[in-house]
This record gives structure tokens, sequence and C-alpha cells, in this order.
């Protein structure tokens, strides 16, 4: 049931379209029918709206003060951004709400910019890992250099170290240990502009790790065989995550390889497929038989049809691929608590793999 046949027989929609801000309802409804979002996709984004309008409603305010300062505050206590878009964006169009205000980049954040395109060019970095490298430089910029680049000259060893030291226990040990990587890679980075006189990079302290701390827990390869056989083959959900459990399982791919598959990465008359690893590495990899079965199995009668070339995509429409592997690190921890798997950290990240002797979480 799509979205069009789904407005003529929800009670939420007759609810909404009836209130206050009916016109504004029916016009969003018709934006989801162009996107063509099924039953539960339109549900949910008409559930998210409303639950907005009752909450700007109980805060008493306006309509026309909804902007994205607004929604950020409400998703505070509800995550649901795209559909909030989807709604503020009819609103621009029906002139309901002012438009949305561009917010002039900052010194610093000109700083970040240029270093982000550095990382992609002169080292090679994936716009993933640079995108996880901003949030650290920018607050490390707007505590050691809130005047931009008129501070960063006046930079001292001293000052980076105790920067280092206040922050070092704000999260886990990987965590202070990545802001350690990103803050001495932009230190050589200004190094090498010459925005810096000496380098620096050397000054920043290493992060202690326990030896053998970060072993992954295991399970054995009967409850891992549980976990597998948790999924449904008779529905289109069940076909895929089977397909995207056994690449974990039998070739022990992590989870951003499996969400980065592509249809053209397989090889089916050699029983191969090519991964895309990290660092932009690639590599091929055979296909076991039983493998090349559930995903053949999905292709067949679970994938929706689309132009995407990502092997994986989402069930809903408007059928997108996974954005990152942490989809896939879900499908894996729901695969678990089916299977009643327990005393097993769950799965985090994009590292989670499966094998037939340990799981990985």
């Amino acid at each position: 049931m799509e979205a069009e046949e789904y407005r003529g027989r929800s009670r939420l929609f007759r609810r909404l379209k009836s209130g206050r801000h009916g016109r504004f309802i029916e016009r969003y409804a018709e934006s989801l029918v162009a996107r063509r979002l099924v039953r539960l996709g339109t549900w949910r984004c008409l559930n998210v709206v409303g639950g907005l309008l009752d909450w700007l409603t109980s805060r008493q305010c306006p309509l026309a003060d909804l902007d994205e300062r607004v929604v950020d505050r409400y998703l505070r206590h509800r995550a649901a951004r795209q559909s909030i878009q989807r709604w503020l964006s009819v609103l621009r169009e029906e002139r309901a709400i002012p438009p949305a205000v561009v917010v002039p980049p900052t010194a610093q954040d000109r700083v970040v910019d240029e270093f982000g395109a550095y990382l992609k060019t002169e080292r090679g970095l994936t716009p993933k890992s640079v995108v996880r490298y901003r949030p650290v430089i920018l607050r490390s910029l707007h505590e050691l250099c809130p005047a931009g680049d008129a501070d960063i000259g006046k930079l001292r060893p001293q000052d980076v170290v105790r920067y280092i030291e206040r922050h070092a226990k704000d999260g886990s040990p990987g965590t202070g240990q990545a802001m350690c990587t990103a803050v001495r890679a932009f230190l050589r980075y200004l190094h090498h502009r010459g925005m810096i006189a000496h380098p620096m990079a050397g000054c920043v302290p290493s992060m202690r790790r326990w030896k053998l701390a970060s072993l992954p827990s295991h399970l054995p390869a009967g409850q891992v065989q549980k976990a597998i056989d948790s999924c449904d083959r008779r529905t289109a959900i069940g076909r895929r995550d089977y397909a995207i459990l056994m690449l974990l399982a039998k070739l022990g791919l992590r989870a951003d390889e499996v969400a980065t598959l592509t249809l053209d990465d397989i090889d089916w008359r050699a029983g191969e497929m090519l991964l895309h690893a990290k660092g932009r590495q690639r590599t091929r990899m055979p296909m076991p038989s039983d493998v090349g079965a559930a995903i053949a199995a999905y292709l067949r009668e679970g994938r929706p049809s689309s132009s995407n070339r990502r092997l994986f995509l989402r069930t809903f429409a408007p059928y997108s691929s996974f954005a990152s592997g942490c989809a896939i690190t879900m499908i894996a921890k729901a695969a678990l608590d089916r299977a009643g798997v327990e005393g097993c950290p769950r799965p985090s990240g994009s590292n989670v793999t499966l094998s037939t002797s340990t799981v990985a979480c």
C-alpha cells in the first residue's frame, strides 16, 4: 500500500487534516505521494509531524516561528530529522514560515574546510574520514584560537598539551585517541602551510590503552548459526538480512564493506567479489556457494526495483542504499536479539563482524 492509498484510509491523516494546520498537512501528504513512500513510511512522517505540532501547541509556539533552531530543540527528544526537513520544505513552499537563514561561515569554518580539502587531495582520505575530523578540529579551534587565523600563529606547545589534558577523559579511550590523531594531523597541516613556525605535532601526548583491552568478545559457532537462522527468508527483509549475515559470518567482512558492495562488484562467472576496504584499497575475495546462493535469492525475490547500484537497499521507498555500516551493525544486533543470544556486548560502529567461530560485537 503506497502513500496515496494510505492517505484515503488513515485516521491519523484525517485527524491532522481536520486540525488548525490541515491545509499544510494535505500539501505535505501530497509531497509524500510524489516521493512514492509506502504505507509505513507515510505513517512515520505524518506521526512525526503530528508530534511536532502537538509539541509546539504545548509550548504556545506559533507555527510562523518554526525554523531549524526550534526543530533542533524538538529533536533533542525525538530523532526524526528527515521527516521534519520535508515538513519545513512544504511550509516554506506555502510561505507559512520564513526562508531558512543562511549562517555565514566563521573564520574557524574556513580553516577547517581548507584542512578537509587538504586531507582529500594530498592525503587521500575518504570523505567519511574527513567528516570525522571536522567536529574535533572545530572544537579545538574555538577553544585555542577564538579569533581564527589571527590566533593560529600564537599557538604554543603547552597550549596544545593543556587542551589534550582537559579533554582526554571526555569520552572513551578510543575517542581520546581519535582526538589526538586529528589534532596531530591538523598541526602537521598548519606547519605545512606555514601558519605556525615550528612543528608541534610531536607535542601531542599519546593516549594510554591497555594491551588486549580491545579484543572482541566471541560466541560459539552454534549461536552464530542461530542468529543467521533467525532471519525469516519468506520475506524480502529476511532474505536481505540473511544474505548480509552470511557475508559477515562466512567471509568475516566489516560492516562498511558490506554496506558499500555494489552489483558491479560481484563476478558471478569467477565466483568472486570486489571489496572496498579501508584506505581506498580494493581486494578480490572468493565467494562461497552458500553465500552466492543467499545473494542470488535476495536479488531475485527481495531486492526492490531501483536504479541504485548498491547491492543492499532499504526495504521502504524511496529504496535508498545504507548511508554507512551502522545499518549493517543494527541488522546484526537484531539477529542476535531474535536468536536470544545473551552475555555479549552489543555491536557498535562499523567494525562489527560475524564469523562461524566467533562473533565480534
